[in-house]
């Protein structure tokens, strides 16, 4: 019996510590430079730049998979991965917009 009062009482620490830890309204001190960082690799992954480099890509891999120079499934997962990558914002807030809502 004291084993389980200690395992629950364990138990209840962590979980309280874990919802401590989640503060979505703040960053942690010292993390602007690595927030920053961040910021500047979405803004070019996301950018202009990365969205003409994509639309080239699509355009190449969509060619060559016409000529038979490339396996349509290799195409088909390099035309998935631009949607993924552009479209992870949308696909994000949907899910936690599911994940928010009751049934």
């Amino acid at each position: 019996m004291r084993k389980l009062r200690l395992r629950l009482a364990s138990t209840a620490a962590f979980w309280a510590t874990a919802a401590q830890a989640q503060n979505y309204g703040a960053d942690p001190a010292g993390s602007g430079a690595f927030v920053g960082a961040v910021q500047w690799m979405q803004g070019t992954l996301l950018g202009t730049l990365a969205t003409v480099v994509a639309v080239i890509s699509v355009a190449v891999v969509g060619l060559m998979m016409l000529t038979g120079r490339i396996n349509w499934r290799h195409g088909a997962t390099v035309i998935l991965g631009c949607f993924i990558l552009f479209g992870a914002a949308s696909i994000v807030g949907g899910i936690q917009s599911a994940a928010a809502s009751p049934y």
